[in-house]
């Protein structure tokens, strides 16, 4: 049996990997988790939150799955990259897959591109059918200042294991994220030690990869990654 732990980001929820989880499911029959991390959800309850506690709650998840399956992979989102690779640093996990991971965070030249669309949106009166404005302002209202310093915690918490992943990687890097930068994507696959890695870009894809355009190269190219035997590769792709 194949365990899968997919790791929804920072103020999300599961919904930010269902696509890929609910695709996984329909063509596998891995036993898929899809946790969600303390404080999160659909009523975010962040305040007092400890960054510990939402790695906690993954490894925990994780434990459970290396417990009752043959081989584990790990699919982190944003900050739930991080917490991925902290835990394929610290446990047996077979594969990993970073989508949009935030080893850095904020792009402000598309940062700007998106507020420009907003603001003309609003001008012709369709601000609510803003994809982007409808997705963020909730967070942007109930999302506490301490939390955010929490997620600061855990990216700097999180990076000085990447050099220690010697799993196979996947780093998947949306183009037009205004929210973690293409190059984090970099960093990671440079970073990251392990010669089994590949890193793939979405031309269309703001930062949430698994609702983006370029979903189904997106699907393919994961399969492809988990599906195969990996023994010892090293692939740079843009797709």
């Amino acid at each position: 049996m194949v365990g899968c732990l997919c790791i929804h980001g920072f103020t999300g929820a599961p919904y930010e990997v269902e696509p890929l989880a609910n695709h996984l499911q329909k063509v596998t029959n891995w036993d898929i988790r899809v946790p969600t991390l303390p404080g999160h959800g659909e009523t975010l309850s962040l305040e007092g939150i400890r960054f510990e506690e939402w790695i906690d709650c993954a490894e925990k998840e994780l434990k459970s799955l290396i417990q009752d399956c043959n081989e584990v992979y790990v699919i982190g989102f944003s900050m739930g990259g991080l917490i991925a690779a902290y835990l394929s640093a610290k446990y047996p996990v077979k594969k990993l897959v970073l989508l949009s991971a935030a080893a850095y965070y904020v792009n402000p030249s598309q940062m700007l591109a998106d507020i420009k669309e907003m603001i003309r949106d609003g001008i012709k009166g369709n601000l609510k059918e803003n994809e982007l404005f409808n997705r963020y302002k909730k967070k942007m209202m109930e999302t506490p200042i301490s939390a955010t310093f929490q997620f600061r915690k855990l990216v700097r918490f999180a990076k000085p294991y990447l050099k220690e992943i010697q799993t196979p990687t996947l780093i998947v890097q949306g183009e037009m994220d205004g929210i973690v930068p293409v190059k984090s994507a970099h960093f990671l696959y440079n970073v990251i030690e392990t010669p089994q890695k590949e890193l793939c870009f979405l031309p269309m894809s703001k930062h949430h990869v698994c609702h983006g355009d370029d979903f189904e190269v997106l699907v393919q190219r994961v399969e492809r990654f988990l599906f195969e035997k990996v023994e010892g590769y090293e692939q740079k792709m843009e797709m």
